[in-house]
């Protein structure tokens, strides 16, 4: 699976870009089956992720192919419903397959989603949404089959603001007859270049960014042109980096608008923060401060993807500091390898309180999941000597290049297979 070597100890500074938004492109990805042409994604990252999601599209009969940093998809050669079960389990995002096959087919066939081991994640929002377009539903031995005559438009509130069923219900209602208005629908800067994409190809979507939205829907789509937004857990990821290493670092290909939940708490904790229209520039403070409290929420909160890589910071500041997760049961995998670095960091439920201020020691850890094992990275960024990060694979999931980036700021770290 490789492992990640990082020798603690340096400053990071200087200039780095970052890559294409994976939560963006991958419901992009599978929208590309509903216009039965070409779609060419600009800056797409080239991350494990985007490529399950290649050998999705690839195993239903789709053509694809990479020009530098642009994917190409040609969907007109579609010849299955059914996602093999095998890749679905690799991956949670894969789910959204659920939307645009049967938006396109009125039919699809597919497995429970795998991915990161962060609780219970039922797709029952999605379903329940689908059943209101007139989807047929059956469950037989881990399989989700659904069936459509047609699709017809329908108002849809959602329990919560799920992105993911927020745009299954995008994907399948774009070919609906009829209007679907989404109500209580999910506001993630993602869903907004999810519209954008799918308008782009002749949809009618209007209304992302608000708890409202409302498709139109049309007979036909046609090829299209898009570059995704950034990814701005990868921004996050790195202004941390820069932060805890007490360094000085300028972001470019940024939308300060999409991470002003984490800019916020890294000027609590006091970094000098200056924002220009796709750039952000950090210079951290001598001495990190605490925060009273994290808590993570649905945009435009602070982010559950960004917990695991604000808490390594925080076992760095000055007090104690408090984090509570709301939004995912098992998402402090990452704690206990913390700990094992020396953090000194209790677990009351979905609080986790940090004091902070001890040395960290390197040690080898494991990462169980994506942004936890960017969180060992980070801590292992100012331990002493040198901490070995197993499970390499889990954060090539989201970061293209996180070794190469992070070296090309000052770190020292290298990857072995």
């Amino acid at each position: 699976m490789g492992k990640f070597y990082i020798d603690g100890g340096k400053r990071l500074e200087g200039s780095l870009r970052v890559q294409g938004g994976k939560n963006a492109v991958l419901p992009i990805l599978a929208a590309t089956v509903l216009n039965g042409d070409i779609s060419y994604i600009k800056d797409c990252p080239k991350i494990l992720d985007v490529s399950t999601m290649i050998n999705i599209l690839k195993s239903i009969g789709c053509s694809v192919k990479w020009e530098g940093k642009t994917l190409i998809i040609d969907s007109s050669t579609v010849s299955s419903y059914e996602v093999p079960e095998n890749l679905v389990r690799e991956m949670r995002s894969s789910i959204i397959f659920l939307g645009s096959v049967l938006g396109k087919y009125k039919k699809v066939i597919i497995s429970y989603p795998g991915g990161c081991p962060l609780g219970p994640r039922p797709i029952d929002l999605h379903l329940k949404a689908l059943k209101q377009l007139g989807v047929k539903i059956k469950e037989e031995h881990g399989f989700i089959i659904c069936e459509a005559s047609k699709l017809t438009g329908a108002k849809i509130h959602l329990d919560f603001p799920s992105v993911g069923a927020t745009e299954n219900i995008m994907l399948a209602a774009v070919l609906a007859e009829g209007k679907t208005v989404i109500y209580n629908a999910a506001k993630e800067p993602e869903i907004k270049d999810l519209q954008d994409f799918l308008n782009g190809m002749g949809a009618k979507v209007s209304g992302a960014s608000t708890d409202i939205i409302t498709i139109e829907g049309v007979k036909s789509l046609h090829k299209v042109e898009h570059k995704v937004i950034p990814d701005r857990i990868v921004a996050g990821t790195y202004l941390i980096a820069a932060a805890i290493t007490k360094g000085e670092v300028k972001l470019t290909n940024v939308e300060p608008n999409h991470i002003q939940a984490i800019i916020s708490k890294l000027k609590e904790v006091g970094c000098k923060i200056h924002e220009e229209k796709n750039s952000v520039y950090l210079k951290a403070p001598k001495n990190l401060k605490s925060v009273d409290i994290v808590r993570t929420q649905p945009y435009p909160g602070f982010p559950t993807d960004m917990q695991a890589q604000m808490m390594s910071l925080l076992t760095m500041t000055k007090g104690t500091s408090i984090i509570t997760e709301t939004v995912f049961e098992s998402r402090y995998k990452h704690v206990e390898e913390l700990m094992r670095m020396g953090a000194d960091i209790t677990l009351e439920g979905r609080t986790a309180i940090i004091k902070g201020g001890l040395d960290l020691t390197g040690t080898t850890v494991y990462a169980k999941d994506l942004r936890g094992g960017a969180a060992l990275i980070i801590a292992g960024l100012v331990a002493k000597g040198t901490t070995i990060v197993e499970g390499a694979k889990h954060i090539e999931r989201g970061y293209e290049r996180i070794d190469k980036d992070l070296n090309l700021l000052g770190a020292s770290i290298r990857k072995e297979n």
